[in-house]
């Protein structure tokens, strides 16, 4: 009878180890995302390195960090006559300048990643204000409701109303210092308004799931419940907020760089590059296109990255 049914030839089913459940539900969203975000991604994480490299050479190194001076004219300098040449300032792109010099023989190349340090703090500095401060009023606001939310929606549509470049442009005026930290401060308090918002329609949202109304049913205390249920529900969409709206901030700080209203030269921005290179467009259209294209691929890889994280927190608080 044995011999009458062939046996089954038994295959190992591999079992993954803990390890490797831990690394795959890491890791398991980079692998998902779609190679657009994944390019946004990584065209992000060059930005931000570069930044912070230029900043090092800047501030800790001394400009020994293999990175040229931003501000140094190198129009053919002889190191060892300590001399300027006669050579044309606009070089194209070789093997000592990546991509060539501006109209008075500078690194296009270094004043590029410098110019990354200024829109990472100022894009920084307004995410950071918006979701803190604009992240918390907008989740009590949400939750308490009553007085205090009519007062305090009543404040944010008047600083909504207020146009954002006007007031930047009256306060640069009043106080005559273009530094980057008053343009990062007052871009981070006007950013306060619109992460208000959005924190407020998500706590309204989450005031009134099941686990929020099971907590007030055996009488949590209502700043517990604000601080262990709404906020913590509130801040990944308002991390993914910050993204896009990072996108909006990158191009207001170029726009008053172009304007000539951001932090004073000789310090480089994507802005001011645009605004010196605009006059040698006949002559090297290379120099306007080069902070154009740093300033267009930053914009959009924000775009893209945020988009996928609210995607994504979408269908997370459509499951909670």
């Amino acid at each position: 009878m044995s011999d009458a049914f062939p046996q089954l030839e038994t295959i190992p089913i591999p079992v993954a180890t803990a390890t490797e459940e831990v690394s795959a539900s890491r890791f398991g969203w980079f692998r998902d995302m779609p190679i657009l975000v994944k390019l946004s991604t990584g065209w992000l994480f060059l930005v931000v390195f570069g930044a912070i490299y230029a900043k090092l050479d800047e501030s800790v190194f001394g400009g020994a960090l293999p990175l040229q001076d931003p501000n140094l004219q190198t129009n053919n300098f002889n190191a060892e006559t300590g001399e300027f040449g006669t050579g044309e300032p606009l070089e194209g792109p070789s093997a000592s300048h990546w991509l060539g010099t501006d109209a008075i023989a500078r690194d296009t190349f270094a004043r590029l990643v410098h110019g990354a340090w200024v829109s990472l703090i100022v894009a920084s500095v307004s995410a950071t204000f918006g979701v803190v401060v604009g992240g918390l009023v907008g989740s009590l606001v949400g939750f308490v409701r009553g007085r205090f939310e009519t007062v305090a929606m009543a404040v944010i549509d008047v600083i909504l109303a207020f146009p954002a470049l006007v007031l930047l442009l009256a306060l640069v005026s009043i106080f005559e210092v273009r530094s980057l930290g008053l343009i990062s401060f007052v871009i981070g308090v006007l950013s306060i308004p619109a992460y208000t918002r959005v924190a407020r329609a998500n706590s309204l949202a989450i005031s009134n799931r099941e686990f929020v109304l099971a907590a007030q049913a055996i009488g949590t205390r209502r700043r517990q419940i604000l601080f262990r249920e709404i906020i913590p529900n509130v801040l990944p969409t308002l991390l993914a907020y910050a993204m896009v709206a990072a996108a909006f901030v990158v191009v207001v700080e170029g726009t008053l760089s172009f304007l000539g209203l951001s932090v004073q030269l000789p310090q480089s921005t994507w802005g001011n590059m645009i605004n010196q290179a605009r006059r040698d467009l006949k002559v090297d259209i290379s120099q306007v296109v080069w902070p154009s294209l740093a300033l267009t691929l930053t914009v959009l890889a924000l775009n893209q990255v945020g988009d996928y994280f609210q995607r994504r927190g979408a269908v997370r608080q459509s499951s909670l």
